[in-house]
């Protein structure tokens, strides 16, 4: 294993346990204990993690990224029981807009039997998924690719969302907050994810149930602006109530 696949692998741990132990890595990953903790200063220095005693915790605040290959690896499962409820909603012939969460590789993947189907993407993933399936039509929204990030975005990207119209448009977020509303961890996503929503007939909200009752940096848009939420379970009661008097729709 490289050492930044290393890095990446400790940083799904700490975003999932908010905590790791030098002990334990060095045995998960068959290297020494000084090599985890070298590993753990220069996460350090990126201000991805924070030393203690015997091995580190979570830095990274809601507004930050992790990197996209470590996020497409966290909750997986919970991912796939999301995009097998979404994909049962789309048909034969739909347009449907994605952005470039990882969530949405996942609908990609369950979706790719059905006919005739038009996408509209800014995600280059979710591009190179789609360009051996004959019989669609694939969309990109061209722009600028995102550092660190398989995602384009700017206003070229914006202007080609807005001058098109689909039935169904699939979007995550960071978090998701009784006063907040929708929240993503910068303004750029935010502003792709409105654009997105703005050119659709149906606006369908994608996120495992580890984002309830979590903000992030910037509004994406109030929980009524949202025609549908997709969760993989349950919601207590207080969040069952909430979305229903927001007159949304919810799915698990």
């Amino acid at each position: 294993m490289l050492a930044i696949e290393r890095r990446n692998a400790m940083l799904n741990a700490l975003s999932i346990e908010g905590k790791v132990v030098v002990s334990e890595l060095a045995k998960q990953f068959g290297v020494t204990e000084e090599t985890i903790r070298r590993d753990i200063e220069k996460l350090e220095k990126e201000g991805k993690a924070k030393k203690t005693y015997g091995g580190a915790v979570s830095n990274v605040a809601p507004s930050i990224d992790l990197p996209y290959n470590v996020r497409k690896k966290e909750n997986t499962d919970l991912k796939q029981i999301i995009a097998e409820n979404v994909a049962a909603m789309i048909k034969d012939g739909d347009h449907i807009m994605l952005d470039a969460s990882s969530t949405a590789i996942f609908v990609t993947r369950k979706i790719k039997h059905k006919k005739n189907i038009t996408v509209i993407t800014n995600s280059v993933e979710i591009l190179i998924e789609l360009a051996d399936k004959s019989g669609w039509t694939i969309l990109s929204t061209g722009g600028a690719l995102k550092e660190g990030a398989f995602a384009l975005g700017g206003a070229t990207a914006e202007k080609m969302i807005r001058c098109h119209h689909v039935d169904m448009a699939i979007c995550s977020a960071k978090g998701i907050d009784e006063k907040m509303g929708i929240t993503d961890s910068n303004e750029k996503d935010s502003e792709m994810k409105q654009a997105i929503y703005s050119s659709a007939d149906k606006k369908v909200l994608v996120l495992d149930s580890t984002k309830f009752n979590r903000k992030s940096f910037v509004k994406v848009c109030d929980i009524k602006d949202v025609d549908i939420i997709v969760t993989d379970s349950e919601p207590d009661e207080k969040w069952r109530n909430l979305i229903e008097q927001n007159g949304v729709k919810l799915v698990y």
